[in-house]
Protein backbone atom coordinates (compact mmCIF):
# COMPACT_ATOMS: atom_id res chain seq x y z
CA UNK A 1 0.00 0.00 0.00
CA UNK A 2 1.10 3.40 -0.85
CA UNK A 3 -0.48 5.90 1.54
CA UNK A 4 -2.57 9.38 0.32
CA UNK A 5 -0.26 12.29 0.63
CA UNK A 6 -2.24 15.32 1.60
CA UNK A 7 -1.54 18.05 0.49
CA UNK A 8 -1.24 20.45 3.29
CA UNK A 9 -0.69 23.30 0.75
CA UNK A 10 -2.84 22.94 -1.65
CA UNK A 11 -5.86 22.70 1.08
CA UNK A 12 -4.42 25.78 3.01
CA UNK A 13 -4.73 27.39 -0.01
CA UNK A 14 -8.53 27.09 -0.36
CA UNK A 15 -9.13 28.26 2.96
CA UNK A 16 -7.09 31.43 2.58
CA UNK A 17 -9.18 31.67 -0.47
CA UNK A 18 -12.21 31.54 1.38
CA UNK A 19 -11.00 33.99 4.00
CA UNK A 20 -10.25 36.35 2.10
CA UNK A 21 -13.76 36.19 -0.09
CA UNK A 22 -15.55 36.18 3.63
CA UNK A 23 -13.17 39.43 4.62
CA UNK A 24 -14.12 41.40 1.44
CA UNK A 25 -17.71 40.24 2.62
CA UNK A 26 -17.49 41.50 6.14
CA UNK A 27 -15.96 44.93 5.27
CA UNK A 28 -18.82 47.13 4.43
CA UNK A 29 -20.48 46.38 7.71
CA UNK A 30 -16.98 46.80 9.44
CA UNK A 31 -16.02 50.20 8.03
CA UNK A 32 -12.94 48.99 7.00
CA UNK A 33 -10.91 45.85 6.59
CA UNK A 34 -10.45 42.96 9.28
CA UNK A 35 -6.71 43.66 11.15
CA UNK A 36 -4.77 40.99 12.36
CA UNK A 37 -1.86 42.44 15.17
CA UNK A 38 1.60 40.22 15.58
CA UNK A 39 3.78 40.85 18.11
CA UNK A 40 7.60 39.90 17.36
CA UNK A 41 10.16 40.16 20.27
CA UNK A 42 13.69 39.98 19.65
CA UNK A 43 14.89 38.51 16.12
CA UNK A 44 14.98 34.83 16.32
CA UNK A 45 15.47 34.16 12.60
CA UNK A 46 13.12 31.67 12.53
CA UNK A 47 9.87 33.79 14.54
CA UNK A 48 11.42 36.85 11.93
CA UNK A 49 10.69 34.49 8.81
CA UNK A 50 6.97 33.15 10.15
CA UNK A 51 5.88 36.29 11.16
CA UNK A 52 6.60 38.09 7.70
CA UNK A 53 4.85 35.14 6.00
CA UNK A 54 2.02 35.78 8.38
CA UNK A 55 2.04 39.58 7.18
CA UNK A 56 2.11 38.81 3.36
CA UNK A 57 -0.37 35.89 3.69
CA UNK A 58 -2.94 38.94 5.79
CA UNK A 59 -2.41 41.28 3.27
CA UNK A 60 -2.71 38.74 0.51
CA UNK A 61 -6.03 37.66 2.20
CA UNK A 62 -7.02 41.51 1.55
CA UNK A 63 -6.93 42.27 5.30
CA UNK A 64 -4.74 45.00 7.43
CA UNK A 65 -1.34 43.59 8.88
CA UNK A 66 -0.10 45.27 12.09
CA UNK A 67 3.17 44.35 12.75
CA UNK A 68 4.62 45.43 16.09
CA UNK A 69 8.38 44.44 16.31
CA UNK A 70 10.15 45.14 20.07
CA UNK A 71 13.72 44.87 20.83
CA UNK A 72 14.68 41.49 23.06
CA UNK A 73 15.57 44.16 25.59
CA UNK A 74 12.29 45.12 26.52
CA UNK A 75 10.77 44.71 29.64
CA UNK A 76 7.75 42.90 31.29
CA UNK A 77 6.13 46.52 31.93
CA UNK A 78 6.47 47.55 28.74
CA UNK A 79 5.95 44.11 27.01
CA UNK A 80 2.51 44.13 28.61
CA UNK A 81 1.88 47.36 27.83
CA UNK A 82 2.26 47.28 24.44
CA UNK A 83 -0.30 43.98 24.66
CA UNK A 84 -2.85 45.45 26.46
CA UNK A 85 -2.87 48.54 24.04
CA UNK A 86 -3.40 46.25 21.05
CA UNK A 87 -6.86 44.58 23.24
CA UNK A 88 -8.22 48.04 23.63
CA UNK A 89 -7.62 49.32 20.03
CA UNK A 90 -10.94 49.21 18.50
CA UNK A 91 -9.25 48.90 15.05
CA UNK A 92 -7.60 45.72 15.75
CA UNK A 93 -9.30 42.12 15.41
CA UNK A 94 -7.11 40.00 16.12
CA UNK A 95 -3.79 39.66 18.21
CA UNK A 96 -1.33 37.14 18.05
CA UNK A 97 2.02 36.98 20.17
CA UNK A 98 4.77 35.41 18.00
CA UNK A 99 6.11 32.53 20.35
CA UNK A 100 8.52 31.82 22.45
CA UNK A 101 9.50 35.38 24.36
CA UNK A 102 12.90 35.73 24.72
CA UNK A 103 14.75 34.57 28.17
CA UNK A 104 12.93 36.76 31.02
CA UNK A 105 9.85 37.66 29.56
CA UNK A 106 6.81 35.48 31.21
CA UNK A 107 4.46 34.55 28.22
CA UNK A 108 1.68 33.18 30.69
CA UNK A 109 1.70 37.03 32.15
CA UNK A 110 1.80 38.51 28.42
CA UNK A 111 -0.80 36.32 27.04
CA UNK A 112 -3.31 36.70 29.58
CA UNK A 113 -3.58 40.75 28.85
CA UNK A 114 -5.08 39.37 25.18
CA UNK A 115 -8.71 40.15 25.20
CA UNK A 116 -10.01 36.71 24.67
CA UNK A 117 -12.42 37.67 21.55
CA UNK A 118 -9.30 39.13 19.68
CA UNK A 119 -7.26 35.39 20.66
CA UNK A 120 -6.89 34.37 17.51
CA UNK A 121 -4.06 31.67 18.13
CA UNK A 122 -6.80 30.13 20.99
CA UNK A 123 -4.12 30.23 23.57
CA UNK A 124 -6.14 32.35 26.46
CA UNK A 125 -7.24 30.00 29.35
CA UNK A 126 -10.84 31.62 28.50
CA UNK A 127 -10.10 30.62 25.06
CA UNK A 128 -8.77 26.94 26.56
CA UNK A 129 -12.20 27.00 28.82
CA UNK A 130 -14.31 27.53 25.88
CA UNK A 131 -13.19 24.82 23.89
CA UNK A 132 -13.23 22.31 26.91
CA UNK A 133 -16.97 23.16 27.44
CA UNK A 134 -17.76 22.66 23.10
CA UNK A 135 -19.08 26.85 23.18
CA UNK A 136 -17.99 28.78 20.83
CA UNK A 137 -14.96 30.47 20.69
CA UNK A 138 -11.57 30.86 18.63
CA UNK A 139 -9.84 27.56 18.19
CA UNK A 140 -5.64 27.18 18.39
CA UNK A 141 -4.92 27.19 14.71
CA UNK A 142 -2.07 24.02 14.42
CA UNK A 143 -4.95 21.68 16.16
CA UNK A 144 -7.74 22.91 14.24
CA UNK A 145 -5.65 22.70 10.88
CA UNK A 146 -5.36 18.99 11.73
CA UNK A 147 -8.85 18.37 11.86
CA UNK A 148 -9.14 20.30 8.47
CA UNK A 149 -6.92 17.62 7.25
CA UNK A 150 -8.20 14.89 8.69
CA UNK A 151 -11.53 15.39 7.10
CA UNK A 152 -9.77 16.16 3.73
CA UNK A 153 -8.85 12.80 3.45
CA UNK A 154 -11.06 10.36 5.73
CA UNK A 155 -14.55 12.70 4.87
CA UNK A 156 -16.63 12.20 8.53
CA UNK A 157 -14.44 11.60 11.38
CA UNK A 158 -17.42 10.16 13.70
CA UNK A 159 -16.49 6.90 15.18
CA UNK A 160 -12.82 6.88 14.32
CA UNK A 161 -10.21 6.11 16.74
CA UNK A 162 -7.56 9.04 17.35
CA UNK A 163 -4.72 8.61 18.79
CA UNK A 164 -3.00 11.84 19.83
CA UNK A 165 1.03 11.61 20.52
CA UNK A 166 1.89 14.75 22.70
CA UNK A 167 0.26 15.98 25.25
CA UNK A 168 1.13 20.01 25.62
CA UNK A 169 -1.52 22.87 25.35
CA UNK A 170 -0.50 24.33 22.06
CA UNK A 171 -1.14 20.72 19.97
CA UNK A 172 -1.80 18.29 22.06
CA UNK A 173 -4.41 18.95 24.29
CA UNK A 174 -6.02 20.85 22.24
CA UNK A 175 -6.22 18.21 19.28
CA UNK A 176 -7.51 15.99 21.50
CA UNK A 177 -10.72 17.89 22.02
CA UNK A 178 -11.39 18.66 18.61
CA UNK A 179 -10.85 15.67 17.12
CA UNK A 180 -13.63 14.56 20.51
CA UNK A 181 -16.04 17.26 19.33
CA UNK A 182 -16.09 15.59 15.40
CA UNK A 183 -17.27 12.15 18.10
CA UNK A 184 -13.81 10.48 17.71
CA UNK A 185 -12.93 7.91 20.17
CA UNK A 186 -9.46 9.84 21.77
CA UNK A 187 -6.37 8.80 23.54
CA UNK A 188 -3.31 11.15 24.34
CA UNK A 189 -0.27 9.46 24.53
CA UNK A 190 2.79 10.35 25.85
CA UNK A 191 6.22 9.87 27.47
CA UNK A 192 5.06 7.79 30.26
CA UNK A 193 2.38 5.34 28.02
CA UNK A 194 2.61 2.04 28.09
CA UNK A 195 3.17 -0.37 25.03
CA UNK A 196 3.00 3.05 22.96
CA UNK A 197 3.49 1.15 19.69
CA UNK A 198 0.42 -0.74 20.26
CA UNK A 199 -1.40 1.81 20.96
CA UNK A 200 -0.45 3.49 18.14
CA UNK A 201 -1.50 0.57 15.83
CA UNK A 202 -5.08 0.99 17.35
CA UNK A 203 -5.57 4.83 15.64
CA UNK A 204 -7.81 5.35 12.40
CA UNK A 205 -6.40 8.74 12.30
CA UNK A 206 -2.88 8.94 14.33
CA UNK A 207 -1.32 12.55 15.27
CA UNK A 208 1.81 12.94 15.50
CA UNK A 209 3.05 16.08 17.99
CA UNK A 210 6.20 15.03 20.12
CA UNK A 211 8.54 17.47 18.63
CA UNK A 212 11.21 14.00 18.10
CA UNK A 213 12.23 13.65 14.90
CA UNK A 214 11.16 10.04 13.04
CA UNK A 215 9.87 8.55 15.83
CA UNK A 216 6.76 7.06 14.77
CA UNK A 217 7.85 3.58 12.79
CA UNK A 218 6.31 2.00 10.26
CA UNK A 219 5.07 -0.65 11.81
CA UNK A 220 3.64 1.19 14.54
CA UNK A 221 1.02 2.17 11.97
CA UNK A 222 -2.50 0.81 11.23
CA UNK A 223 -2.90 -0.24 7.74
CA UNK A 224 -4.81 2.34 6.24
CA UNK A 225 -4.66 4.82 9.00
CA UNK A 226 -4.88 8.62 8.29
CA UNK A 227 -1.58 9.93 9.85
CA UNK A 228 -1.22 13.89 10.55
CA UNK A 229 2.56 14.89 11.25
CA UNK A 230 2.34 17.85 13.30
CA UNK A 231 6.69 17.78 13.98
CA UNK A 232 9.31 20.29 12.15
CA UNK A 233 12.01 19.04 13.04
CA UNK A 234 15.97 19.99 11.76
CA UNK A 235 18.23 17.27 11.13
CA UNK A 236 21.29 16.74 8.94
CA UNK A 237 20.86 15.91 5.36
CA UNK A 238 23.36 15.28 2.62
CA UNK A 239 26.21 17.29 1.94
CA UNK A 240 25.76 18.33 5.90
CA UNK A 241 23.01 20.55 4.98
CA UNK A 242 20.18 20.46 7.08
CA UNK A 243 16.80 19.27 6.30
CA UNK A 244 12.96 19.45 7.64
CA UNK A 245 11.34 16.50 8.86
CA UNK A 246 8.79 15.04 10.82
CA UNK A 247 7.93 12.99 13.64
CA UNK A 248 6.90 10.37 11.57
CA UNK A 249 9.38 7.91 9.72
CA UNK A 250 7.95 9.06 6.42
CA UNK A 251 9.73 6.37 4.13
CA UNK A 252 8.36 3.80 6.07
CA UNK A 253 5.15 4.81 7.27
CA UNK A 254 4.09 5.97 3.57
CA UNK A 255 3.78 1.94 2.98
CA UNK A 256 1.62 1.03 5.11
CA UNK A 257 -1.06 4.00 6.27
CA UNK A 258 -4.09 4.96 3.97
CA UNK A 259 -3.06 8.73 3.87
CA UNK A 260 -0.56 11.48 5.49
CA UNK A 261 0.62 14.36 5.40
CA UNK A 262 4.32 15.03 4.09
CA UNK A 263 6.89 17.48 5.96
CA UNK A 264 7.30 20.25 4.43
CA UNK A 265 3.98 20.91 2.91
CA UNK A 266 1.21 19.17 5.43
CA UNK A 267 0.39 21.01 9.15
CA UNK A 268 2.79 23.97 8.12
CA UNK A 269 0.55 25.84 5.81
CA UNK A 270 -2.65 25.46 7.74
CA UNK A 271 -1.61 27.35 10.95
CA UNK A 272 -1.37 30.47 8.56
CA UNK A 273 -4.57 29.80 6.91
CA UNK A 274 -6.59 28.94 9.69
CA UNK A 275 -4.68 32.49 11.40
CA UNK A 276 -6.51 34.51 8.84
CA UNK A 277 -9.84 31.90 9.34
CA UNK A 278 -9.97 33.53 12.97
CA UNK A 279 -9.19 36.83 12.37
CA UNK A 280 -12.39 36.72 10.01
CA UNK A 281 -14.66 35.12 12.75
CA UNK A 282 -12.71 37.50 15.35
CA UNK A 283 -13.68 40.93 13.49
CA UNK A 284 -17.34 39.53 12.90
CA UNK A 285 -18.21 38.52 16.60
CA UNK A 286 -16.47 41.48 18.11
CA UNK A 287 -19.00 43.79 15.77
CA UNK A 288 -21.92 41.91 16.40
CA UNK A 289 -22.22 40.70 12.96
CA UNK A 290 -22.68 37.23 11.14
CA UNK A 291 -20.08 35.18 9.95
CA UNK A 292 -19.92 35.27 6.10
CA UNK A 293 -20.88 32.04 4.98
CA UNK A 294 -18.54 32.09 2.21
CA UNK A 295 -15.82 31.68 5.12
CA UNK A 296 -16.93 27.92 4.90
Amino acid sequence: MTAQIIDGAKIAEQVRFRAARAAADLTPGLGRVPCLAVVLVGEDPASQVYVRNKGQKTEAAGMRSLEVKLPATISQADLEARVRALSEDDGVDGILVQLPLPSGLDSNRVLALVDPAKDVDGLTVQSAGRLLAAAQGLRPCTPEGCVILAKEALGVLRGKNCVVLGRSLLVGKTAALLFLAEDCTISIAHSRTQDLPGLCRTADILVAAIGKPNFVLGDWVKPGACIIDVGINRVPGENGKPKLVGDVQFAEAVEVAGSITPVPGGVGPMTIACLLRNTVIAAATRKGLPIPESLG
